[in-house]
């Protein structure tokens, strides 16, 4: 009830679990030193973002359960995102504005890369992660992000989605 006037959003541990899931991922060291991730917070949104797309739309092939556990992963990410500005200082009379512009970001991020991820497109999804992460339409280095992530939807999609809360098999980062 308390939650309710409070408005805040209930989190299941289903989105939790994936949530941490995705940021596992994103985190692994081989994104910054060989395929040439900047080391930024902006970076790792986008990476953030990325892994937890990837998830979204592998869990809603599985039906409405799917697209529950994809609408409770996202709402966790959102979740986490409003509890990271507060972390780094951002006050109670500035974060809807702060949290409006990383949704539109997000939801423009989602966009750009959810097109080429459904249909295998690297040089495009190379290309938006380009200007996105790299600064640069044509970075080469998006290129291998964007094989990585077209070859990770795969193996996603070639588990049960059971396999996505204990271990989801993505793909080998490579140089």
């Amino acid at each position: 009830m308390l939650k309710r006037l409070l408005k805040l959003p209930f989190r299941r541990p289903s989105g939790e679990v994936l949530y941490a899931r995705a940021v596992a991922q994103a985190r692994r060291p081989e994104f910054y030193a060989d395929l040439g991730v900047p080391d930024r917070i902006d970076a790792r949104f986008e990476l953030y973002t990325l892994h937890v797309l990837l998830l979204v739309l592998r869990l809603r092939e599985e039906g409405q359960a799917g697209a529950d556990a994809a609408q409770d992963l996202f709402d966790t990410y959102v979740s986490a995102l409003d509890h990271a500005l507060r972390e780094l200082g951002v006050g109670d009379l500035s974060i809807a504005k702060k949290m409006r512009k990383l949704g539109e970001s997000l939801y423009g991020r989602m966009t750009a890369y959810e097109a080429p991820l459904k249909s295998d497109d690297i040089d495009g999804l190379a290309e938006a992660l380009g200007r996105n992460l790299f600064e640069d339409a044509a970075s080469p280095a998006a290129r291998g992000l964007a094989d990585y992530a077209v070859r990770s939807r795969a193996s996603l999609a070639a588990r049960p989605a059971e396999d996505l809360k204990n271990q989801p098999r993505w793909a080998e980062i490579l140089q």
